[in-house]
């Protein structure tokens, strides 16, 4: 009977690594009377009218009682000092979802890349820590991905021989799909930073890097790589949770309105991590 070789690629997700073709990657494609009409995107900020490139004062918010009658011209400022302003305010919002933690700096640092990285990778080391974590963290039986593999391996390891059959390889991928994914959409998520950083995924791919099987045990060493993409689609912005927030209708006009078009880009993350077990 074959074994099976290693590394061995285990899992990849229908959708693609490194899809910049995906809706959510797209930039600086709307004009302002679709921004408006389409998506109701006429009042996005506080601080300044990226469609009048002005200033705003106190008495331009909707909420105030003089805004429809008492609306003063604001100061002018260039299209430059308007995106500065408005990526500004864009990472002060973002604190509210990033409370405590050792994440909860992530998401100022990819709104500036955003602002200047021009639609380059992202990689943090502590988006690798914080999928690790939780990898290792899930241990919920019908859920986590590492425990439904531990068990994979316990049932289909020849342990006679000391080897995985080649041919029970399948039965790794189907433990993986009848898993969940690692995403950060838990509870404590919504806080820590993890949620509006991350949140969902697009693609993820699993490995196997190694296997050592021995007196009835074995070693697992198994690397998962994950991407999202840190931009906004349409769905995203139609959704009332998310259009409620001046964070998400200014990350939308920043990114999607012909006269920015600040590019959108790759979130990648890898952890390794060991899997062990015993023969039953």
């Amino acid at each position: 009977m074959a074994a099976l070789q290693f590394p061995s690629t285990l899992f990849k997700t229908q959708k693609w690594m490194d899809d910049y073709s995906a809706s959510d990657m797209r930039c600086g494609d709307l004009t302002e009377a679709q921004l408006k009409s389409h998506y109701r995107l006429d009042y996005i900020s506080d601080r300044v009218d990226p469609y009048t490139l002005t200033r705003r004062s106190s008495m331009d918010r909707p909420q105030s009682m003089f805004c429809c009658n008492l609306r003063s011209q604001g100061e002018k400022i260039t299209r430059q000092q308007c995106a500065i302003i408005l990526f500004d305010e864009f990472r002060q919002l973002s604190r509210k979802f990033s409370l405590y933690g050792p994440y909860s700096h992530l998401i100022e640092k990819m709104i500036t890349h955003m602002q200047n990285g021009n639609g380059t990778p992202f990689r943090d080391v502590s988006l690798d820590r914080a999928l690790k974590e939780h990898i290792i963290r899930d241990n919920s039986q019908g859920n986590s991905t590492r425990a439904l593999l531990q068990k994979a391996f316990e049932d289909n390891i020849d342990w006679e021989n000391n080897i995985f059959p080649s041919i029970e390889k399948a039965k790794l991928y189907e433990a993986i799909s009848g898993g969940k994914l690692p995403k950060f959409d838990r509870f404590q998520d919504n806080f820590n930073g993890m949620g509006i950083t991350v949140h969902d995924t697009w693609a993820t791919h699993i490995n196997i890097k190694s296997l050592h099987i021995d007196n009835g045990r074995f070693r697992a060493v198994v690397h998962y790589k994950v991407q999202d993409h840190f931009g906004l689609d349409n769905d995203d912005i139609l959704k009332k949770k998310f259009s409620q927030f001046h964070l998400f209708r200014i990350w939308f006009v920043l990114q999607r309105y012909n006269h920015f078009g600040f590019k959108p880009f790759m979130t990648n993350m890898e952890a390794t991590v060991e899997i062990t077990g015993t023969r039953k």
